[in-house]
């Protein structure tokens, strides 16, 4: 492609500061990247809700100094 027949961009410099700055990449690299991104999961319903309890259970059991440090799995025996 000619440099005559590529077409300017223009970003505004408030546009950059109220996102948090601009990324330019390759399509090739961004599709690359697009790949290797790991996918995001909800839970719904009965299992989101266990899972909860789960996790306010485990931070109140550290707050609390319930719990310990372990080196391994094998110091739990």
């Amino acid at each position: 492609m000619s440099l005559s027949s590529q077409k300017s961009i223009t970003i505004s410099r408030k546009s950059v500061q109220e996102e948090d700055g601009v990324v330019v990449l390759p399509v090739g690299k961004y599709r690359e990247l697009l790949l290797k991104t790991i996918p995001t999961y909800y839970l719904e319903g009965r299992g989101a809700r266990n899972l909860d309890a789960l996790v306010r259970e485990g931070l109140r059991e550290c707050n609390t100094r319930k719990t310990r440090r372990i080196a391994s799995l094998a110091e739990l025996d």
